[in-house]
């Protein structure tokens, strides 16, 4: 993805972005976060739209159905309006951005490897016990890049499933990054590609995408 400077992206922002984009823009306390958001909500527009041979301002966001299960209501991925073959999911962290695209369901997620670090155990407490356990058999020193290798894995599938964090981040194994797998390591999802992607310094990343006939993912970073 092509992420404008964030001052370029927020004097383009009316311009191209919809209202309920800009009302969630106006609602960060935070100059900063605010110029983040819309950087990183300008430049999904610009990939879209190219994407979609159309012009940024006239993509029609929707929300899906949860996947949770017994839920069902319109808050879950997002998708394009009248495209039910375009899948695509955005996630942004500080000043880098990562969006993927494919043909099937796609989950994307990126976090920074300092913030996770801040919150390890409490994080490393909430995994799937086969992750927990493939942690602990890992050197202290590695333990911080792992744990952040296994939890953009894990909310880039639950993205992609369309619950989002509320899915749990015990309820599903899928494994720590490639290159942090134990060889014997346990299967992912079924029916499920789980991907890492390079990263700037400092940040790690993931796709996760459903095996169906539109299979191939394409995934897009930027940092401005």
């Amino acid at each position: 993805m092509w992420l404008p400077e964030h001052t370029a992206a927020a004097t383009e922002a009316a311009d191209v972005l919809d209202e309920e984009e800009r009302r969630r823009a106006a609602a960060f306390r935070f100059p900063l976060e605010r110029e983040r958001f819309v950087t990183a909500h300008v430049g999904l527009r610009l990939f879209l739209g190219a994407h979609l041979g159309t012009d940024p301002r006239e993509v029609v966001f929707v929300r899906q159905r949860c996947g949770a299960p017994g839920c069902g209501r319109p808050h879950g991925r997002p998708a394009v309006a009248g495209r039910p073959d375009v899948h695509f999911s955005l996630s942004h962290a500080a000043d880098t951005a990562l969006c993927a695209l494919s043909g099937s369901p796609v989950g994307a997620d990126i976090e920074s490897e300092a913030l996770v670090r801040d919150g390890l155990e409490r994080t490393a407490r909430r995994l799937h016990p086969e992750e927990q356990r493939a942690l602990a058999a890992l050197p202290a020193a590695v333990r911080p890049s792992a744990t952040c290798s296994c939890l953009v894995r894990k909310e880039a599938y639950l993205k992609g499933i369309g619950t989002g964090l509320a899915g749990g981040l015990g309820t599903h194994h899928v494994g720590l990054g490639e290159r942090f797998a134990p060889t014997a390591a346990a299967p992912g999802p079924s029916g499920w590609v789980l991907r890492d992607v390079p990263a700037p310094e400092g940040y790690q990343a993931a796709v996760a995408v459903r095996r169906d006939g539109g299979g191939r993912v394409s995934a897009a970073d930027g940092h401005p």
